[in-house]
């Protein structure tokens, strides 16, 4: 199927899950860019800002991750044993990299980049700093930059150390569980238009004992060890609302001044919330703006 803005498709990935994707096509791209949505969202949110990267002649692929948006919920097309929340890091990890591997295919030789967003913020950082497959090291070595807004590594206001216990001791036995996962939607953004997750029917507040632990745990282990797996040749760019009330904005400038990367910046909005992409009074387009200035300035 196609669109004016984009083309979609069901694409059968790692363990025969099939993905919904999309592909915005610049006519001669420069670059590419593979994107990871958000936690209990869906690539369709991003649709405003994604269009307008052909224009820079950079090609985006991007993809309702596992367990969320239609690769979850579209009846229809979905893998039977898909379902809300299912995922885990070693899944998405294995996911990023079959990403990387098809939308190169689609668009080779030119320098492909890394984006994700909140928990793809935290999934794409985790990817370049894993000691063991997914990925794996050649895939890494195909990157020529990372970019990570509003990361999850840890939340703004934690989860008590007695939830993380019991996720920890529950993730065996139930690790498919749906578990409560509210994330208030005044939170996300100061624009009325854009902050309606309610009401959307791809979202739900809700996630797997599995998929919230590896999300949390790992981000905190990022944080506090696995920051010195970051590849010192590979440029990062984090990008952080400073007033953001879901994840934390002061463990992403930790997380840059800590690794021992030769190209890093640290991009700070004076206010911004926590999806950056959709704030109003114009900083969602300063950020694609930098977002995609950055890339091409690495050519």
């Amino acid at each position: 199927m196609t669109s004016a803005a984009f083309e979609e498709s069901w694409l059968t990935g790692p363990a025969g899950t099939k993905f919904y994707t999309r592909t915005y096509k610049a006519d001669q791209p420069k670059a590419l860019l593979v994107f990871v949505h958000g936690f209990a969202e869906h690539v369709a949110r991003y649709n405003h800002a994604h269009v307008r990267y052909p224009e820079k002649d950079i090609t985006v692929f991007t993809y309702d991750a596992r367990g969320f948006g239609k690769t979850a919920l579209d009846a229809a097309n979905k893998s039977k044993d898909s379902s809300y929340g299912k995922t885990n890091w070693k899944h998405q990890f294995g996911d990023i990299e079959w990403a990387i591997e098809h939308a190169r295919k689609e668009v080779p030789d030119v320098p492909t980049f890394l984006m994700g967003h909140s928990m793809g913020g935290g999934n794409v950082l985790g990817f370049v700093t894993r000691n063991t497959p997914p990925p794996s090291p050649d895939t890494i070595k195909l990157l020529s930059g990372v970019i990570a807004s509003s990361p999850l590594l840890i939340l703004t206001t934690p989860a008590s150390p007695v939830q993380r216990w019991l996720g920890r001791k529950a993730r065996p036995f139930l690790p498919n569980l749906l578990v409560p996962a509210p994330v208030g939607e005044e939170n996300l953004n100061r624009n009325p238009e854009r902050n309606k997750v309610l009401s959307d029917p791809l979202i739900k507040q809700v996630g797997t004992v599995a998929g919230l632990t590896d999300m949390f745990d790992g981000g905190k282990k990022l944080l506090d060890e696995d920051y010195v797996h970051f590849p010192q040749s590979l440029p990062l760019l984090i990008l952080h609302g400073d007033a953001d009330k879901i994840t934390s904005h002061d463990a992403s400038k930790a997380f840059v001044d800590k690794v021992n990367a030769d190209d890093k910046k640290f991009s700070s909005y004076p206010d911004g919330y926590h999806e950056l992409v959709n704030e109003p009074d114009g900083i969602s387009e300063k950020f694609t703006d930098e977002v995609t200035g950055w890339i091409l300035s690495k050519l």
